[in-house]
């Protein structure tokens, strides 16, 4: 097929112009302004929209196997597919944990069931997720996985983490870090200060996450490792990275959209639709985290996508386990909050959702856009307002923080190995 008339955007070699987009098969054969039809191929007219490399996420659960109410391999690939994703890398805090090669496979086999789409798990660093023996890396790497993590609960053991980040290294690959002192989260329900006071809630102090991040940070400095620290949420984490990668630290950061567009203030009442892990916080993190995207501290725009069931997340808060859907609304978040708002240039944000988690990630079949390459694109159109409809969402979860808000910029197409889906 011949895309005509988009602008393209490719971070990789920070391209952004009208041009046209030729296709064969499940590759892209030729990229130029005004390109000619042939062989009666279909034309598709793209004028006023833009085209991407497809959107590759490197954070988000999937829940199957063991919590398929919450969703499933097949919902959450086709609630990716209509956020504009071409690859995703689950995370590994399913039941059983992804800490082995059957489970892996089994994933990976569903995954294929439903789509062409990248799919790419990040393994358990330690053996159920335990925090007690480290999995067997090189037959995972060799069974499919990209990188490692145990989010959802994080390593305590920083001899573990140290012997684990040597080894996980050693492989060409990366830890995933959810950092949090679970003594200092003690069970917390929303960010501590004024509206857990307010509320009478328990609150998660932000040190919950920055001493966590300053002590994995010795670790990796002590090793000379790799490292990636995910959802990225308070002011000081984001100081503290930067210091880092300033010192010649190899650490990479991300954060999710709700880190970026909301705050604690937005908790008016006991909805759990706001209760996340880490918990929003206040407007100065929120600054500090556009602040860290705009100058490269943080190189990722990640959703975390976590799913739950409705009756789950219409729970007191307090019982209500942590998690949003993010996959349908990320795009339009984005948009509205970095991109319309000045705060970044789109070429900015659409490398925090491409490029930068595909070169992390070493995923070499996404995040640009060039001949002989797979055809994995995005097309959206950055004007067109849509109000949230989170009871439309293909995830299964369909309750989000952003339902009913107002969000400027949709996806139109999701092409994926050169077939078109068309969202709408």
């Amino acid at each position: 097929m011949l895309l005509k008339n988009a602008v393209v955007i490719n971070p990789a070699n920070d391209f952004e112009a009208v041009s046209d987009i030729r296709t064969e098969g499940e590759k892209i054969k030729e990229i130029g302004k005004n390109l000619l039809p042939e062989n009666n191929e279909e034309i598709v007219d793209l004028t006023g929209k833009y085209i991407s490399p497809g959107f590759v996420e490197m954070h988000c659960h999937l829940r199957e196997p063991g919590y398929s109410a919450k969703e499933t391999v097949k919902t959450g690939i086709l609630s990716a597919i209509y956020g504009g994703y071409t690859a995703i890398c689950p995370m590994a805090n399913t039941n059983p944990a992804v800490d082995n090669t059957s489970t892996l496979t089994y994933e990976i086999r569903k995954a294929k069931e439903v789509s062409e789409i990248g799919f790419y798990p990040i393994c358990a660093v330690t053996k159920g997720q335990a925090g007690e023996k480290i999995v067997n890396v090189s037959e995972l790497l060799a069974n499919g996985a990209v990188a490692f993590s145990d989010d959802g609960r994080p390593v305590q053991n920083m001899r573990l983490l140290r012997e684990a980040l040597k080894y996980i290294n050693s492989h060409d690959s990366i830890i995933i870090s959810h950092s949090e002192d679970l003594s200092l989260a003690n069970k917390g329900v929303i960010n501590e200060g004024k509206i857990s006071t307010r509320l009478g809630l328990k609150g998660i102090p932000a040190i919950t996450e920055t001493s966590a991040i300053a002590r994995e940070l010795e670790i990796v400095a002590s090793v000379n490792g790799r490292y990636h620290f995910a959802h990225v949420s308070t002011k000081r984490s984001v100081e503290l990275i930067r210091e880092a990668k300033k010192s010649g630290l190899k650490v990479t950061a991300e954060t999710a959209p709700h880190y970026f567009s909301l705050t604690e203030d937005d908790i008016t009442d006991y909805d759990a639709k706001y209760k996340v892990n880490p918990p929003l916080r206040t407007k100065e993190d929120r600054e500090a985290i556009i602040e860290g995207l705009k100058d490269g501290t943080i190189d990722v725009i990640a959703t975390d996508h976590a799913p739950h069931t409705i009756r789950e997340k219409q729970l007191p808060i307090q019982e209500a386990p942590m998690g949003i859907a993010g996959f349908e609304t990320a795009l339009g978040v984005t948009l509205t909050y970095l991109v319309h708002s000045g705060r970044l240039t789109l070429t900015q944000a659409i490398k925090k959702l491409t490029y930068n988690p595909a070169k992390i990630l070493n995923l070499s079949e996404q995040g640009k856009i060039e001949t002989g390459h797979y055809a994995n694109l995005t097309v959206f159109d950055l004007n067109e307002e849509t109000i949230v409809d989170a009871s439309q969402f293909k995830s299964k979860c369909r309750i989000s923080p952003f339902d009913k808000y107002k969000l400027k910029g949709k996806v139109k197409m999701t092409i994926i190995k050169g077939k078109i889906i068309n969202i709408g």
